[in-house]
């Protein structure tokens, strides 16, 4: 496994990376990556509270353990929503890495499809990017309400996460995107945004 300096240089690039789209809008998002799980205790690098992850410093991430306690700081504390974090962590063996991310079109499509708890997307090319390669592929991305209570919205997120889709909306909130290593939250995060453009575009035509 990457040690905790590696996957807190992750961590930063990551940062990087999506403030530079404006997906971190003031302090908002939380980005996290696996250090160890299995026979050691389950230990993930994740954004601090209050962070601004345009400009993220090494202090500015956190080793934490499954119970959400700091490992390397006093200073600190994690983000709020680190409680998502564990339970995906928990949940899905090959997860490596999560992006929370807070943009205007996956708001505008959390709200638009809220009702109905997940939004289609059918035949389009970047599913592709999901793993999706089949000519029909049609996929169904899960959107949970936006529960004041975060072990709640925990339970929530990790009660439809799929496998297959790595991706989970929160609504009028932002998304969770997931990966087995950084590569691949970003590449599956970046497809998303990408698909709920299109589809806000799309029904807006």
């Amino acid at each position: 496994m990457p040690t905790f300096e590696e996957q807190r240089q992750e961590v930063i690039h990551l940062a990087q990376f999506c403030a530079a789209k404006g997906w971190l809008p003031a302090t908002s998002g939380n980005l996290s990556t696996l250090v160890s799980r299995g026979g050691e205790a389950l230990q993930i690098a994740i954004t601090r509270s209050g962070a601004d992850k345009q400009q993220l410093s090494p202090d500015d991430v956190l080793l934490i353990d499954e119970h959400m306690h700091v490992l390397n700081s006093e200073q600190y504390r994690p983000s709020a929503e680190t409680s998502v974090h564990v339970e995906l962590y928990q949940k899905l063996e090959d997860c490596g890495c999560i992006l929370h991310v807070h943009t205007i079109y996956n708001n505008l499509i959390s709200e638009l499809y809220g009702d109905g708890g997940g939004v289609d997307v059918n035949g389009h090319e970047l599913l592709k990017a999901l793993g999706h390669w089949e000519e029909d592929a049609s996929i169904r991305i899960p959107i949970v309400p936006n529960w004041a209570d975060l072990g709640r919205l925990g339970r929530a997120v990790g009660e439809v996460a799929q496998k297959d889709v790595p991706l989970v909306l929160v609504r009028n909130h932002g998304i969770y995107a997931w990966g087995d290593s950084p590569a691949a939250a970003r590449r599956h995060l970046e497809a998303a945004e990408f698909l709920f453009e299109y589809l806000y575009r799309l029904r807006s035509a």
